[in-house]
């Protein structure tokens, strides 16, 4: 069973990289027009996204407890527990937006060319680089985009059903006074875990709630708003009828106790 799961794996990863390396003269080339992240999104939505999920065997649902407003600028958070939670986003997204994202991605042949120019990068350990989000943040938001983030700080334990936010995505929402969209996958933790030792295909539920406001907000109120987004993806994480994230803990104990 360990070897049919890294075989799928490895087919993942095959299957993010060709759209890549095949349509790189393309994209690359959007990305140095004035106006062409546009297009760029477009493809990554409704072909990479779309091309990875489909072909790994998974399906996705969207249930949207609000409308949005597609003229207009959000800050999108959701938990991150997945290597897929990144096509999963374009594909379910409500609106356009840019990904802010680790450095490190850079170094990834291809995808690292047109990630530094598609993304607002950080380098989490150097504090200029993480004040100098704000100022590219803006930028984006002046295009009409909205602006995405994985608050958690520490994501890759497994045994965590939603680790401890950032401040730094509360204090972009308030600084530039977006509303907060918080987006709750469900099933990314139990079917395609950080690491090789389980999953499986099969059906990905996302949840789009209801926006929170910022208008009028201060960075005095930054923790008050971490906590409130916080708490609402943790609680339907824990209560979501297949307790999904909750068995996949159980599962990612059972399986390295018996390694």
């Amino acid at each position: 069973m360990r070897f049919l799961i890294v075989l799928w794996r490895t087919w993942f990863y095959l299957l993010s990289a060709v759209p890549v390396v095949v349509l790189f003269p393309l994209l690359a080339l959007l990305l140095v027009l004035p106006n062409g992240y546009r297009p760029f999104f477009w493809i990554a939505r409704n072909i990479w996204s779309r091309f990875v999920m489909l072909g790994t065997g998974f399906w996705v649902i969207k249930k949207s407890k609000t409308a949005l407003d597609p003229n207009k600028s959000y800050l999108l958070v959701a938990n991150h527990s997945s290597y897929i939670d990144i096509m999963l986003m374009f594909a379910t997204a409500p609106n356009p937006f840019v990904f802010v994202g680790k450095k490190e991605l850079v170094k990834i042949p291809f995808f690292g060319y047109l990630y530094k120019r598609a993304a607002i990068m950080v380098d989490r350990s150097n504090s200029k680089s993480r004040h100098g989000v704000y100022g590219r943040a803006r930028k984006v938001l002046e295009r009409g985009y909205s602006v995405c983030i994985f608050p958690e700080k520490e994501y890759l334990d497994e045994t965590i059903l939603l680790n401890p936010f950032k401040q730094g995505a509360f204090r972009i929402a308030i600084e530039h006074q977006l509303p907060i969209c918080p987006m709750v996958f469900l099933d990314c933790k139990r079917k395609f875990p950080w690491y090789t030792t389980h999953g499986y295909p099969g059906l990905l539920r996302v949840e789009v709630h209801p926006t929170l406001p910022t208008v009028g907000l201060t960075e005095d109120d930054i923790p008050g708003l971490q906590q409130k987004t916080y708490d609402l993806i943790h609680s339907e994480l824990q209560n979501d009828p297949q307790q999904m994230a909750i068995d996949a803990i159980e599962v990612w104990k059972k399986v390295t106790k018996a390694g």
